[in-house]
């Protein structure tokens, strides 16, 4: 039985690592080293550019508020199944579209389909590892965010060096994004029966202070915003040096690489320093891999930077998305879909925003300083948090004690 257990728990975790190559790799993260390809053909202008990243994460932040607003574990594993689903459709409707009103449904809808891996599975892995007395930590889960990335870059870099155009690379994501869909979907065991999801027991509500959410909230914003702006354009400010043309694919699987590798690093980190230390350590450190292409545009600089960005990027949103699993161990998605609004909101604004200033100014210095400032402006506000807040002094001392 034990054995059995533990090799149902490598499936469950891969599920997710699958739902994560799809989902967000394929449907969500593909359209950073797409986008400079498609300016390229003279198919977006930099505003419209980012108005389509805009609308992706407008459809996140939905699926944050239909993922936070269910108690039913039944209702989240179809929609889970129906955001898998999504994350294919979308992708291959990328290919058969030819304008921009088309490529924004596609990609608000695959914005949707995005927290089918970001949320919904993430809370109903949790859920199982609960269940069967295994530890709640989601660090192997969001690597393969990380690996997502990765694939995306890798992706895209092979079909360009076999001259296929980007309508042919939408088209050939779409085909591997179906076929990542088969482990992801099997191997995720729903729920018992709907009467056992009916028949659950009230969720553990751990309360959390007012002033845990006041500070909280805008911090998450903060994080937000300095992760989108370099998730969203990062291959697009790359291309644009001359020094560095044809390294942005490249510099991209490196954030991922780096994600992949460190997001479980983020969660032993937090034994020792607690979660909110953790946390202001990892957006500290972002901090200068946004600004390093500031002072240098040289490639170890790139490197560098990519790495630093990637491997604290993600370890953010597992530490978050954890900690709202030991306050709310019978449903993580309700302080998660709160949590997530925010992170959403910046994830809307700030691609919009620095296109508008891409367009108006020409160059993207701007926009990384801005980026860089804010999530600076998050580690502040998290050293408040912790020296005031009791919630978080107490899920500090519990993460040492694990």
């Amino acid at each position: 039985m034990a054995t059995s257990i533990s090799l149902q728990r490598y499936k469950v975790l891969l599920a997710g690592i699958f739902s994560q190559l799809l989902c967000v790799g394929v449907a969500r993260f593909a359209y950073t080293p797409l986008l400079p390809v498609m300016q390229g053909g003279g198919l977006l202008s930099d505003a419209e550019g980012g108005w389509l990243a805009a609308l992706n994460y407008a459809g996140y932040m939905l699926g944050a508020v239909l993922a936070a607003s269910t108690g039913s574990l039944v209702l989240k594993d179809r929609l889970y199944r129906v955001g898998l689903l999504l994350a294919v459709v979308t992708t291959l409707g990328m290919a058969l579209a030819d304008n921009v009103a088309l490529w924004a449904v596609c990609r608000f809808l695959a914005g949707l389909s995005s927290s089918a891996s970001m949320l919904l599975a993430s809370g109903l892995i949790l859920h199982w590892l609960i269940a069967h007395g295994r530890r709640s930590e989601l660090g192997i889960h969001f690597a393969g965010l990380g690996l997502g990335i990765v694939l995306a870059a890798l992706a895209v870099e092979l079909l360009l060096a076999l001259s296929i155009d980007w309508r042919g690379q939408w088209l050939w994501l779409g085909i591997l994004g179906a076929v990542l869909a088969i482990p992801a979907w099997r191997w995720l065991p729903p729920p018992a029966s709907r009467a056992a999801s009916a028949s659950r027991k009230p969720a553990t509500i751990r309360p959390v202070s007012a002033i845990f959410l006041c500070l909280m909230m805008p911090a998450y914003f903060c994080a937000g915003y300095g992760y989108v702006v370099n998730a969203t354009f990062l291959v697009a400010i790359v291309e644009r040096e001359p020094s560095l043309s044809g390294a942005g694919n490249w510099a991209f699987a490196l954030v991922g690489l780096s994600a992949a590798l460190t997001v479980v690093m983020w969660d032993f980190i937090a034994r020792h320093v607690g979660y909110l230390g953790a946390l202001g350590l990892a957006m500290t450190v972002q901090v200068v891999g946004i600004w390093l292409p500031l002072f240098s545009t040289s490639l170890p600089a790139l490197w560098l930077s990519a790495a630093l960005y990637g491997g604290t990027f993600l370890g953010c949103v597992c530490l978050v998305l954890t900690m709202a699993g030991r306050l709310y161990p019978d449903n993580p998605a309700r302080l998660m879909g709160q949590l997530t609004l925010a992170y959403g909101a910046a994830q809307i604004i700030a691609p919009a925003l620095t296109g508008v200033l891409v367009e108006t100014t020409g160059d993207y210095r701007l926009g990384l300083w801005l980026a860089g400032a804010l999530v600076g402006l998050g580690a502040l506000i998290l050293m408040v948090l912790k020296r005031l807040d009791r919630t978080a002094q107490r899920l500090d001392a519990e993460a040492r004690a694990s």
